[in-house]
């Protein structure tokens, strides 16, 4: 159960970070070359990104990979 609930909160602030990046989906799919379903299935919680798409992803968006996880740094 704690899986499914950090996979929905990853879901849930890809949206997020995606929503106010100031880029669309399409230009997100575009610059990472992969399919605007793709992006779409890791907002949506469908599938999640590779820790290799999860970077490629974060530096697009300029958002960070610690605010996505949801790591606290102590």
């Amino acid at each position: 159960m704690e899986n499914k609930n950090l996979d929905e909160k990853i879901s849930q602030n890809l949206r997020y970070e995606i929503r106010n990046c100031g880029k669309t989906v399409k230009q997100i799919s575009g610059e990472m070359g992969v399919t605007h379903s793709t992006i779409s299935q890791y907002c949506s919680g469908k599938s999640q990104p590779t820790l290799a798409n999860l970077a490629r992803l974060c530096n697009i968006i300029g958002a960070s990979a610690d605010d996505i996880l949801e790591i606290k740094k102590d």
